[in-house]
């Protein structure tokens, strides 16, 4: 009776939302610095409603702050010129962290239906402060938007997946603030997704390709000055948990961040377009297919979504998207 309740909430949500607008992310405002209360939310709490915390990445700002407004550091005793250092470099948050979170035993069954959910599974948890703000934000990307945005259509995923988002929201509601802020949006981009399709040599062992695949991959990306944020084993945790997971012989998810580009966002005016970060790249392989299918949301939906319009920002997003099609065709994959 619980989850038919929650299920007919979140379908009434999604009416109000279509009839008034489209709600791309939501934030909850506490007063004060609610870092304390966060991180005891998201280590000890969370799992209580079923949602599993991975690559957790908290105060991201300081490692900004380290690597390109630390003019100097200190080598065997001696101190020397930092490398990275950029006069120009101004430190604008008290707090700026990614939390990647899944309630796996829902979106286990899901994801058997609707594969490309993975582009937010898992999703950020994000929590942000300005400097100078006494104020704490914690919050999400829509899940109806996370939906649109994957091209999840089917009625039943959609209203189980949005359901899931009402307990956590409550939580955070509680822990946080009641006070809420939204960020609505008019319009996806014509084509959200990008989506590749590689052959598999099953030749030697699909484990096999799998660890060769996965190396040239992350060796790759990492040369070209991205972060391999997170890596989680969708496959692996769907049998931990005893949930079916037939339709897949492997199935993982890759959270990649390009540290540069994210502080040229997050750090200069735009931290609530962290919702959206690290970016979730899924990958898998169907039972017995020759195929390995991977998907990622193109970060061109942050300027669609979160109305970015700021000129420096937008080309680096569409030069962002342009280098990762790039890396992955350069990898064997054909782009669909």
């Amino acid at each position: 009776m619980f989850n038919r309740l929650l299920i007919g909430a979140a379908a009434l949500s999604l009416a109000a939302t279509m009839a008034f607008g489209v709600q791309g992310a939501k934030f909850y405002i506490g007063d004060g610095d609610k870092e304390k209360v966060f991180m005891d939310m998201v280590n000890n709490k969370i799992s209580t409603i079923g949602y599993v915390l991975s690559d957790p990445h908290e105060r991201i700002n300081d490692a900004y702050k380290t690597k390109w407004g630390t003019e100097y550091k200190e080598e065997k005793g001696v101190k020397v010129k930092h490398p990275d250092f950029d006069p120009t470099f101004k430190e604008t948050l008290d707090n700026l962290g990614f939390f990647s979170i899944t309630n796996d035993k829902v979106v286990g069954p899901l994801l058997m239906k609707e594969p490309a959910l993975g582009g937010f599974s898992p999703f950020n948890l994000h929590i942000w402060k300005k400097m100078g703000e006494d104020k704490t934000y914690v919050g999400h990307v829509d899940p109806a938007t996370m939906l649109d945005i994957v091209g999840v259509k089917d009625a039943d995923v959609r209203a189980k997946f949005i359901a899931s988002f009402i307990p956590l929201d409550k939580m955070v509601s509680e822990e946080i603030g009641s006070k809420v802020q939204t960020v609505d949006y008019k319009a996806l981009p014509a084509k959200p997704m990008m989506t590749f399709e590689f052959p598999v040599d099953r030749a030697e062992s699909l484990d096999a390709f799998i660890s060769d695949f996965q190396g040239k991959f992350e060796e790759k990306f990492e040369a070209n000055h991205y972060i391999i944020a997170g890596y989680k084993d969708i496959k692996g945790s769907m049998t931990d948990n005893n949930v079916e997971f037939g339709r897949f012989d492997a199935y993982w998810v890759y959270s990649l961040c390009h540290f540069r580009f994210s502080e040229g966002i997050f750090n200069n005016g735009r931290p609530d377009a962290g919702a959206f970060a690290p970016c979730s790249m899924y990958m898998y392989v169907e039972k017995g297919s020759n195929k390995l299918m991977v998907g990622m949301p193109r970060l061109e939906n942050w300027i669609a979504v979160m109305g970015i319009k700021d000129p420096k920002m937008v080309d680096s997003i569409h030069n962002l998207d342009k280098e990762i099609v790039g890396i992955m065709t350069g990898l064997g994959g054909k782009e669909l």
